[in-house]
């Protein structure tokens, strides 16, 4: 049987789509505006659409918390603080809420910090992105190493729990290289690290780069080295992986990216945001306009800024859910993922993938794929739910 939804943690999403420059790498719906923005028009979208998804979602209690974007540190602390006290008014807040806000050491002042802090966010999520400051200029960051060092500490300082981004697998990036970078953000890191593999997506500056043979990366045998290098010095200083690219010591674990991967119920609210609710035993896809302005309207008119609202069969939850689980180090269910009422999977790939050691079954039953199962994560998912035939 499926666990009721009542029982699962249950997070919300909201995206800040503003940013002050557009990363090279980044695909995310990130937005530049070169004048001030209104922040008070745009929070009486938030609160609108806040009021429509508690509408859909009576008597859930909120685990989670999560300011996204984007550079949510550009938020005011007052656009912050109402929109927890909105949340508050709809919703009943767990005791132990975790309220994480995704920072960039360029914005990290030491008074608006202190302001978020007041108004509830108890996590921040720092993007540093290197600790070397010619890397910083190459993947378009607008900080130095010293202010991402000031931010660690000024945010170590403030709030219960931190965590900061690195990305790897640069261009010339030697796993000597990434190991001397590791055991600095080691040192100045808490208990959470996210490690991120540098992948180039279409649409941004650093594909049209690498298109134009101006821009090289690691190829898939070094990209491999630098991975597995990764996993050996995160488990020598005692945060290993509990999902493929985040690191953490035990019990210090993003709990709302918990939420996603365990394929719970989260609400998203704001441009572009994602979100899954469950209504009547199926789950609802959601995703809001890609643009801010036209989101706002359609919010201001409609109550709500969604361009998708689906409901998801069976099989697609499982998919979602095995896709999403198989990301973890716990791994999955295969009663819940059957629960959903989806095809069995293909048991003679599993078996195949059981040998060449991409698989292992956990003594709780729960199946999981390996650390080298996690490097072919996605050929492994397309071959198991590929139909028997």
């Amino acid at each position: 049987m499926l666990e009721p939804v009542e029982t699962q943690s249950f997070g919300i999403y909201v995206h800040w789509p503003f940013c002050a420059a557009k990363c090279p790498y980044c695909d995310f719906n990130s937005h530049v505006r070169h004048k001030p923005l209104d922040q008070d028009v745009f929070l009486q979208a938030y609160v609108r659409e806040l009021e429509y998804f508690a509408d859909l979602t009576p008597g859930r209690k909120v685990s989670s918390i999560f300011f996204g974007g984007g550079t949510p540190s550009l938020m005011n602390v007052s656009t912050v603080e109402q929109i927890l006290e909105k949340i508050g008014k709809h919703w009943s807040i767990d005791s132990q809420v975790e309220i994480t806000l995704e920072a960039n050491p360029s914005s990290a002042e030491a008074e608006r910090f202190k302001g978020y802090r007041e108004a509830g966010v108890n996590r921040v999520s720092l993007g540093v992105q290197s600790l070397h400051d010619q890397q910083l200029k190459f993947l378009g960051r607008l900080h130095n190493v010293d202010e991402a060092r000031r931010a660690i500490t000024l945010a170590r300082t403030l709030f219960e729990r931190m965590s900061f981004d690195l990305i790897y697998a640069r261009p010339d990036q030697t796993p000597d290289d990434w190991v001397n970078e590791l055991e600095l953000a080691l040192d100045l890191t808490a208990d959470h690290l996210s490690l991120y593999q540098l992948t180039i997506e279409q649409g941004t500056r650093f594909f049209k780069l690498r298109e134009k043979g101006k821009l090289h990366v690691p190829d898939g045998e070094l990209s491999a080295e630098l991975y597995e290098t990764t996993q050996s010095v995160m488990n020598a200083r005692s945060m290993p992986a509990y999902e493929i690219s985040n690191h953490a010591v035990n019990g210090a674990e993003s709990r709302h990216n918990l939420v996603y991967w365990r394929y719970h119920d989260y609400v998203g609210v704001g441009p572009g945001a994602h979100g899954r609710v469950t209504i009547e035993g199926t789950k609802i896809a959601t995703a809001g306009e890609l643009n801010p302005e036209e989101w706002w309207q359609n919010v201001m008119v409609h109550g709500d800024g969604m361009v998708v609202n689906d409901r998801l069969t069976g099989q697609e939850m499982a998919d979602e859910f095995l896709v999403m689980g198989l990301r973890l180090a716990e791994g999955i269910s295969l009663q819940r993922y059957e629960a959903f009422g989806a095809s069995p999977l293909n048991p003679d790939n599993r078996d195949f993938f059981d040998k060449q050691g991409f698989l292992e079954t956990l003594p709780d039953g729960n199946l999981r794929a390996t650390p080298k199962g996690f490097l072919v994560l996605d050929a492994v998912v397309a071959d198991l739910v590929d139909s028997v035939q």
